[in-house]
């Protein structure tokens, strides 16, 4: 999976325009207040690319912010510039992604500034990228995953290899073994189920040609479902029920309201 990085700085660049260059770096990384922050970015020539000076983006510095998981001066960013804060960040920033700070905060694991960004994405009618849902189940991020579920990423997605984010999970699995550590790939698992109202994935018949590993794996109850022995287990037909209910716009802040204990949403079913 992609993701985006600072490359390195152009061979020639003026060690004082460097120095201006880090230390915005350093302030974003001590999370220093958004007004200080401000000041330094908006900097005249704050560094140099391609013998020309400019400042940072609202987009870099976002990016900046979710890898140091700054809240404070993404939240300020994504309020104040909604529309360039999420842009493609210039040529300095190497990035394999159609939509970095999504990717970025995913990967950092930054859930409170993956909830903004997703809000504001939501807002400018941005589509997300078709491999995010895969990525958070690579990663095992079961709370980003929800997050993302919950405002609208499609479940059922494919990615370029024709997985869907339930095989990516299957394989994480399947590859740990029976003696592995499953807690975070269970907790996905999970979550990612009771989003899915109908199961499609191309693993089933891997499932079929070894019940007794795959049960070791699931516990019976979920491969009995995945497998087509059984309908959804009981819990998690009622847990459907209570998500479908919620307005994907509206998702993170109703989640908080739930009379429903976390690790209901985040736990084993």
């Amino acid at each position: 999976m992609a993701s985006a990085v600072v490359c390195a700085e152009a061979p020639g660049l003026d060690p004082r325009r460097e120095s201006s260059s880090l230390l915005f770096y350093r302030a974003v990384r001590d999370l220093k207040p958004v007004w200080m922050l401000e000041d330094i970015r908006t900097m005249e020539a704050c560094y140099q690319e391609e013998d020309t000076l400019r400042t940072y983006s609202p987009s870099e510095a976002l990016l900046y912010a979710i890898v140091h998981d700054h809240q404070a001066y993404a939240l300020y960013l994504l309020t104040h510039y909604p529309e360039q804060a999420l842009d493609s960040p210039g040529e300095r920033f190497c990035c394999g992604s159609p939509s970095p700070h999504l990717s970025m905060a995913v990967r950092y694991d930054r859930q409170s500034i993956l909830g903004l960004i997703v809000q504001e994405s939501r807002r400018a009618l941005r589509p997300d990228p078709e491999d995010l849902v895969h990525l958070a189940c690579e990663l095992q991020r079961s709370e980003a995953l929800l997050l993302l579920l919950g405002t609208g990423a499609d479940p059922l997605s494919l990615d370029r290899d024709g997985r869907t984010p339930l095989d990516v999970l299957l394989e994480k699995l399947r590859d740990s073994g029976p003696g592995g550590i499953h807690r975070e790939r269970r907790q996905c698992l999970d979550t990612l189920l009771l989003f899915m109202s109908r199961l499609r994935f191309r693993m089933r018949a891997t499932l079929e040609r070894d019940p007794e590993l795959w049960t070791g794996l699931l516990g019976e109850d979920t491969f009995r479902y995945l497998s087509g022995r059984s309908p959804a287990p009981l819990l998690m037909a009622a847990m459907r029920a209570v998500l479908g209910g919620l307005r994907p716009q509206e998702f993170p802040q109703n989640l908080q309201q739930l009379p429903v204990p976390a690790a209901l949403l985040l736990g084993n079913i």
